[in-house]
């Protein structure tokens, strides 16, 4: 569905951006992809790897919507993955984050009904089910703001969903690299939060793939979490740092020990289907929609009332020699 169309992604120069526009290329005849983001620098390393004639980048910010009305014109297809997403530097600069987490996120809405793109993708997180820091909070807004633009856009053709995942295996500025970088360093010890903390893990390319397939699925409204598995901690730094002690420096402002891509509360909106799961809107459209079939014919059936998609009651479980593996990938 992605040859012949030009597909828009915002924060395109980061770790999801990168993988999507490689993947984009590679099995795919897009017309153009267009990388939009802030960064000059970025944008200038990015277009050395990524030359193909169908790129296109495109230097703006998603609290600029005159900016982004340009940007979109023409689009078949949106991936919203600007955010900011350093959990420390959201709780500092609270306005800072919401301007562009919010603000941004309607921005995109506001523009894809105005120039008619047929289908818009916001990525979301664990963090935003039950929210204890600002960044969870302003991630949640948002995958309300892209649920309830179903009913703004009315008989428009626009459709927008949400894709929800967890942690990315060595993203920039996640654990993964920061235990490498100590190991590199030759530290005497590895700091651990807490013993017990687990968090779901997922490759760059499962979540580009979730993306890509969730855009034949959608039929508006749904947020889509995958079925990937959960790692403790404590095993993480076993399988990178073998031999060298760990010390434990407790949880920092703003952290769970476990994450939840949905919680028993929302099971009566979730549906499972063979490697995902789907939460129905709370609201109610103009139109109706059987979210148990979706847009390819896949049917899948409710969970059952009180589940609990937990990092920490996960069935699948992700081993130091899987993890190793995936790295080495």
């Amino acid at each position: 569905m992605f040859n012949d169309k030009a597909i828009l992604i915002t924060g395109g120069t980061g770790s999801f951006g990168k993988q999507l526009v490689k993947t984009l290329l590679s099995q795919y005849q897009p017309r153009k992809v267009i990388v939009y983001s802030r960064d000059e620098l970025k944008q200038f390393e990015m277009a050395q790897e990524f030359n193909s004639p169908a790129m296109r980048y495109f230097l703006g910010d998603v609290r600029d919507r005159d900016r982004l009305r340009l940007a979109f014109q023409g689009v078949d297809y949106v991936v919203h993955a600007a955010a900011l997403k350093q959990i420390p530097a959201a709780e500092y600069n609270p306005m800072e984050c919401i301007k562009t987490n919010i603000n941004g996120a309607n921005n995109v809405i506001d523009v894809a009904l105005e120039q008619g793109i047929d289908k818009v993708i916001a990525l979301s997180t664990d963090k935003a089910v039950n929210p204890i820091n600002l960044y969870g909070a302003t991630k949640l807004a948002a995958d309300k703001l892209f649920v309830a633009a179903n009913n703004i856009a009315g008989a428009m053709k626009t459709r927008f969903s949400v894709v929800r995942y967890g942690n990315v295996v060595g993203s920039r500025g996640s654990v993964v690299p920061f235990f490498q970088k100590l190991i590199q360093e030759k530290a005497t010890e590895i700091p651990i939060t807490d013993p017990r903390m687990t968090r779901f893990w997922i490759t760059l390319q499962q979540a580009v793939n979730l993306v890509l397939d969730s855009f034949e699925r959608m039929q508006g409204g749904e947020i889509f979490v995958p079925k990937i598995p959960s790692m403790k901690i404590t095993d993480l730094a076993d399988a990178l740092a073998p031999g060298i002690p760990t010390k434990i420096i407790g949880i920092r402002p703003g952290e769970k020990l476990h994450e939840a891509m949905f919680s028993e509360e929302s099971s009566h909106l979730a549906i499972e289907f063979a490697d995902h799961y789907v939460i129905k809107p709370t609201i109610e459209y103009t139109r109706v929609v059987d979210y148990s079939c979706n847009a390819l014919g896949e049917k899948g059936v409710a969970v059952p009332e009180g589940f609990e998609y937990s990092s920490e009651s996960n069935t699948e479980w992700l081993s130091g020699f899987q993890l190793l593996d995936i790295l080495k990938l």
